[in-house]
């Protein structure tokens, strides 16, 4: 009858003992999850992401510009608003080098110069590249002159 009672306590140790090991191994595999899912996140960022230098006419691409606004009561405070819209033309060289983005918003055609390598620039996103023959689009700003035409998107390898 003592022989009953001495194999049962071991049960118990090893029993408690068992999810121990199991509860650290879950989170390695979470840990992993993750990891892979920012690494994909990174890739994509890398590849929407482009350096000043990269920018041409005929990209369609996103500007995070840095604002400064101040609040009635004298707060200062920053956001970042997102301008989308074609590269008409890219101006000047070196650090004073400039882009001209034109898009249509509500029926009107809006155009913004930014500088390239301004510090209120924050990030440059390429959304989809077209095949242009042209430095200068200006022909796509003429309201009287429909351009009916659409561009060949270039496909080219990331």
């Amino acid at each position: 009858m003592s022989e009953d009672i001495v194999p049962s306590q071991p049960e118990e140790k090893t029993e408690a003992a068992t999810p121990v090991p199991e509860r650290p191994e879950e989170k390695t595999t979470d840990v992993v999850e993750t990891n892979e899912e920012a690494v994909k996140q990174e890739k994509e960022e890398k590849s929407l992401t482009i350096r000043p230098e990269e920018v041409r006419t005929g990209m369609t691409i996103r500007v995070h510009e840095r604002i400064e606004d101040v609040s009635p009561k004298g707060e200062k405070r920053q956001r970042i608003q997102i301008f989308q819209g074609m590269v008409i033309g890219v101006h000047g060289s070196g650090l004073s080098k400039t882009m001209t983005i034109f898009r249509e918003q509500k029926g009107y055609g809006v155009e913004k110069i930014y500088p390239l390598f301004s510090p209120v620039v924050t990030a440059i996103e390429c959304v989809k590249r077209a095949q242009v023959r042209r430095a200068k689009l200006n022909f796509l700003t003429n309201p009287r002159r429909r351009f009916k035409r659409k561009f060949k998107e270039r496909k080219e390898k990331i």
